[in-house]
């Protein structure tokens, strides 16, 4: 896919006035300035064809719109995405991708209609049986230890600028199989992140055969089908899973690994390569 030059984008956070309280105190605080993330409309369109709105932090946004197409099943790998144009207009982004012709008439005969969500994932599906859903793995992915994923856990705050400046965003990170993160992306919206990270990925060339994705949410059946569309053998969260991401992880083979904090986490299905639950940094 070629790699457009990206043209110049809105900030990804800025800074307001504020006041903070003390409940201890009798009197408020001095005013302050505070960084807050930056949530804008972005409009993904085939073609001329206008298809989801999506609220998300306005970086990386070229990973996302690959990430987004191969996850919602637009596209079937990178290589169906011809080019990517940002076009930043006054009330929003606009994010228009040229899709290689048979892939483009396929896509015309699909109806979605998602509209101001912060990738809720999942608004606009007319029917059940419309659900996104990949396809189970022939053969389980060799298991990530626990080492990795403490090694992982220690390391993902560097990983993460502008949640330190606003605390207020998600991260999804790629790591290998000895916890190394090597690559990064942060947004308003979980889904958004991951979609970043996965994009980012695919443009770089890279796949998902040997690592696993790291997540600062919860683990939800959206998150769990992104990363197994993905290729990605685990998927480790911070904060707890859903039961059916659970339903989902089993039945397409995929390593659950949630509630990850640094001296344990919990394994809600698949197995590590050490026989034991418990995750050390």
């Amino acid at each position: 896919m070629p790699r457009n030059s990206p043209p110049a984008q809105p900030p990804a956070s800025h800074a307001v006035q504020v006041r903070t309280i003390s409940f201890s105190a009798a009197n408020d605080a001095a005013p302050a300035s505070a960084e807050v993330a930056v949530e804008a409309p972005v409009n993904i369109v085939y073609g001329t064809m206008p298809y989801a709105v999506m609220m998300a932090t306005p970086s990386d946004l070229e990973d996302f719109v690959a990430g987004f197409s191969l996850t919602e099943g637009i596209v079937r790998n990178v290589e169906e995405i011809r080019g990517i144009t940002v076009t930043p207009q006054q009330d929003g982004i606009v994010v228009s991708l040229a899709l290689a012709p048979g892939r483009f008439r396929e896509h015309l005969a699909r109806r979605r209609n998602l509209s101001g969500r912060t990738s809720c994932g999942l608004c606009g599906v007319e029917a059940l049986a419309d659900l996104p859903a990949a396809e189970a793995r022939a053969t389980m992915a060799t298991p990530i230890s626990a080492a990795a994923i403490g090694a992982a856990l220690g390391a993902l705050e560097r990983q993460q600028p502008l949640h330190r400046l606003t605390r207020s965003v998600h991260a999804a990170a790629w790591c290998d199989r000895d916890g190394a993160i090597l690559a990064a992306r942060e947004d308003v919206g979980r889904h958004n992140a991951l979609d970043k990270l996965i994009g980012a990925r695919l443009r770089a060339g890279h796949d998902a055969s040997d690592g696993f994705v790291l997540v600062t949410s919860r683990a939800s059946f959206e998150m769990v089908e992104k990363a197994a569309i993905f290729g990605a053998g685990a998927l480790v969260s911070i904060s707890a899973p859903t039961s059916l991401a659970i339903e989902r992880a089993n039945a397409l083979g995929l390593t659950l690994v949630c509630i990850a904090r640094a001296d344990s986490a919990t394994v809600f299905a698949g197995r590590l390569a050490e026989s034991v639950e418990s995750v050390a940094r």
